[in-house]
């Protein structure tokens, strides 16, 4: 198989940027960047560990992501599975990406920067839920923040109700750790669930 393994071949492979491209990257949200990551209620976030990378999904009820400052995101980082791969990619590695999609918008905003684990308690407070804190903040310095080219979500025509799957038709999660692990009792781990993501969602 014939392969690409020069940024060189690269570029004369698929020629020059346009202007657009280059300028809309910067070091700081513009108000208008602002405002679409402010309307983002999920972002995944990208990050590098001496075990490999990591991908995570975020999703928040309003906010998935707060801006502090024209540099700054502050992400409450709520229940989960406790693997803490991120968190703990960050600890040892602080670079981070992160994407945010915005449900009826073919936009995406990118960012890449640095972030720390922080657990200042009234940081903590600050995020408050129902009641409850996150167990820990991850404060985001930005690197560059842009907008991401809309041809992607176009062509999976990804907010089409239309065009999304079947759920009934598709493994359950259960049925996913049935599959890796032989005698894991899936039907019950699904059909338990719903109650135990209610009581743990924040």
């Amino acid at each position: 198989m014939r392969q690409i393994e020069t940024v060189e071949e690269l570029n004369a492979l698929y020629g020059v940027p346009g202007e657009a491209s280059l300028i809309k990257v910067t070091d700081y949200l513009t108000p208008q960047y602002r405002r679409m990551i402010e309307a983002s209620p999920f972002v995944v976030l990208a990050t590098s560990g001496v075990e490999g990378l990591d991908c995570s999904p975020r999703g928040d009820a309003g906010n998935v992501v707060f801006v502090e400052d024209a540099r700054t995101l502050m992400m409450p980082d709520w229940r989960g599975n406790n693997r803490v791969d991120s968190l703990s990619n960050i600890v040892r590695d602080p670079r981070v990406a992160l994407m945010f999609l915005i449900p009826g918008s073919h936009t995406a905003m990118r960012v890449n920067g640095r972030a720390i684990v922080a657990v200042e308690p009234a940081l903590l407070e600050r995020f408050e839920m129902d009641g409850r804190h996150p167990r820990s903040v991850i404060v985001i310095t930005i690197g560059e923040v842009y907008s991401q080219c809309a041809r992607a979500l176009i062509r999976a025509d990804l907010w089409n109700a239309a065009k999304h799957a079947d759920v009934k038709a598709l493994p359950t999660v259960g049925d996913m750790l049935k599959g890796v692990k032989a005698g894991f009792d899936g039907a019950a781990y699904d059909r338990e669930w719903p109650g135990r993501a209610a009581k743990t969602m924040w």
